[in-house]
């Protein structure tokens, strides 16, 4: 690949916009900004980040360029955005949870053109993001790894290179799958207590001492769910579903029926049908107990 000398940077969502202000404060590098609202543009500008015209300006002016999109489809977008004005020795870091198969197929592409092509999702919540101190899974060959693993630095503490093109894509989706089950398992739990006469506080923390620890437990649980707010401009439980089909095309690929994915996938789309799709996703507990009136404030 070539010399890193300028930093891309494309979708400056909930977690991008902050992942984008380390890359900007550690990196050493300049960072080129993009993204559809102009409110955020004039945020990084404020920054003292330089702004792309547009995807064609991104491609022309940057080393590596890294992607937070919400999915699969703005991923494709952005890509055949990309790709006419990409050069040989390039390379696209991907930080959207995206399918599996979309993600070889556009490495793929990219491959034939001589620009590098790397899965890096990303874990743990937006502060983690503020703080710089994500998990990320990353696939990628060995070269393209090293190159771009002190970038990643920038805004993440735990990195796992998981294997070629696709793998990180493959563990971020399973960690999504497990998360969500967990989460729904909790919503069930709480219910439960409550209605058996057990004060829900008693109940998490009592379980946070025991086998049913978990981080579910301790930031969707408490944080969220036993105090019932669910802001927007979180990620919203529409997101959420969209990565649990993800985890289910995956099963399917492989011949495995995930029982437990297809039921909390159709919890989260009863959270949806009931006007939660914006709220932070743990509001599926609205729908386990529907005598719930949960907050949905926005986020800052």
């Amino acid at each position: 690949m070539t010399t890193i000398n300028t930093i891309g940077f494309i979708g400056l969502g909930v977690m991008g916009e902050p992942m984008c202000h380390n890359l900007h404060r550690k990196s050493g590098k300049p960072v080129i900004a993009f993204d559809l609202n102009a409110d955020v543009l004039a945020r990084v500008s404020a920054e003292g980040m330089a702004i792309a015209r547009d995807l064609a300006d991104v491609a022309q002016r940057c080393d590596v360029i890294f992607t937070s999109l919400p999915g699969g489809d703005e991923l494709q977008a952005v890509t055949d955005g990309l790709l006419p004005h990409l050069r040989h020795g390039q390379v696209v870091v991907d930080t959207t949870t995206a399918p599996v198969e979309l993600t070889r197929r556009i490495a793929e592409t990219l491959a034939e053109e001589g620009v590098g092509y790397a899965d890096a999702p990303i874990a743990r919540t937006r502060q983690a993001a503020r703080d710089g101190t994500l998990s990320v899974m990353v696939g990628a060959g060995d070269e393209t790894f090293a190159a771009i693993e002190p970038l990643i630095a920038c805004y993440a503490t735990d990195i796992t290179h998981c294997g070629d093109v696709g793998s990180g894509q493959v563990v971020k989706i399973l960690n999504n799958m497990v998360l969500v089950e967990t989460v729904h398992a909790l919503a069930e739990a709480l219910t439960i207590g409550r209605r058996a006469g057990v004060d829900g506080n008693v109940l998490f923390d009592t379980l946070a001492k025991g086998s049913a620890d978990s981080f579910a437990l301790r930031n969707h649980g408490m944080k969220a769910m036993l105090p019932a707010v669910f802001p927007k401009r979180a990620f919203s439980a529409t997101y959420a579903l969209k990565d649990l089909s993800y985890a289910q095309a995956l099963a399917a690929e492989t011949g495995i029926d995930a029982a437990g994915a297809r039921l909390a996938a159709a919890q989260l789309q009863r959270t949806i049908d009931r006007g939660l799709g914006d709220a932070y996703w743990p509001a599926l507990l609205a729908v386990i107990d529907e005598t719930l009136d949960p907050e949905t404030p926005e986020q800052g």
